[in-house]
C-alpha cells in the first residue's frame, strides 16, 4: 500500500514512516505543507494520504482544505487526517459529503500503532475512522433532546457506530452477541428517527454524525 505523509513537524513525521515502513507500507513520499502535500499526491497517486490538520504558512485548517482538494480531484484516494486537538468541525465537513475512506484521528494515537495501523488499513479500504474523542464531543454537545431516549447501552453503540464500527467489531468491543447488536441498532434509528435505508455502511455513519450535530 503507498502512503503520502504531510507533517510539518519533522520527528513526527520520522516516526510515522518508521512505523510504517515497518509495518509493510510503502512510503512514497514525506512532506512538510499543503502545498507539497497536492504536489506528491499528483505525483505518486498514492492509496492514502495521511496529513496534519495545521501545517505552515498559517497553522489553522491548511490540510482540511487539502484534504477537500484531494477528495475533489482525485476521489479514490482514502484520507487520514490527525490533529492535535479535537476539532469535531473539520471531521465533519470532511466526512459530511462522503465518508467513504475517510478517518480523522488524534495525533496520541499515532502511539498506539497497532491501533493506528488498523484505522489506516480501514481508511484505505474504504472505511470510515473517527478518533472516539471527536465522536465523545459531538455526544456531549447532544446531551438532551431525542439522545435522553437512548438507553446507556445504546448511547455505548451508537458512539461506536460514529466511530464507524461495524456491527461484528461492536459486538466484540461490548461482549455482546451481533444479534444484540443489530437489536440496539433498530431500537436507536427508531428512536433518533434516522432512516432505515441509512442503517448499514457508510451512509449509517453519516447519518449518525448529522444527527449529532444536529443538522
Amino acid at each position: 500500500m503507498r502512503v503520502v505523509i504531510a507533517e510539518d513537524s519533522v520527528l513526527l513525521r520520522a516516526g510515522l514512516i518508521n512505523v510504517l515502513e515497518t509495518m509493510g507500507f510503502e512510503v512514497a513520499a514525506a512532506v512538510g505543507d499543503a502545498e507539497e502535500l497536492l504536489v506528491a499526491v499528483e505525483e505518486h497517486q498514492p492509496d492514502v494520504a495521511i496529513l496534519d490538520v495545521r501545517m505552515p504558512p498559517s497553522h489553522t485548517d491548511e490540510g482540511v482544505r487539502a484534504a477537500l482538494v484531494i477528495r475533489r480531484r482525485w476521489p479514490d484516494i482514502a484520507l487520514l487526517l490527525l490533529s492535535q486537538y479535537v476539532e469535531e468541525r473539520y471531521a465533519a465537513e470532511l466526512v459530511a459529503a462522503n465518508p467513504s475512506g475517510i478517518g480523522y484521528l488524534l495525533k496520541e494515537r499515532v502511539a498506539h500503532v497497532e491501533e493506528f495501523v488498523d484505522a489506516l488499513r480501514k481508511v484505505a479500504a474504504g472505511g470510515t475512522a473517527l478518533d472516539p474523542e471527536v465522536v465523545s464531543q459531538l455526544l456531549l454537545r447532544r446531551q438532551s433532546g431525542p439522545l435522553d431516549r437512548l438507553t446507556e447501552r445504546e448511547r455505548e453503540v451508537l458512539a461506536l457506530m460514529a466511530e464507524g464500527q461495524s456491527n461484528s467489531s461492536i459486538a466484540a468491543a461490548l461482549v455482546i452477541s451481533d444479534s444484540a447488536v443489530g437489536k440496539h441498532i433498530n431500537s436507536i434509528l427508531t428512536k433518533l428517527d434516522l432512516p432505515r435505508e441509512d442503517a448499514g455502511g457508510h451512509r449509517r455513519v453519516l447519518a449518525v454524525l448529522r444527527f449529532l450535530e444536529g443538522r
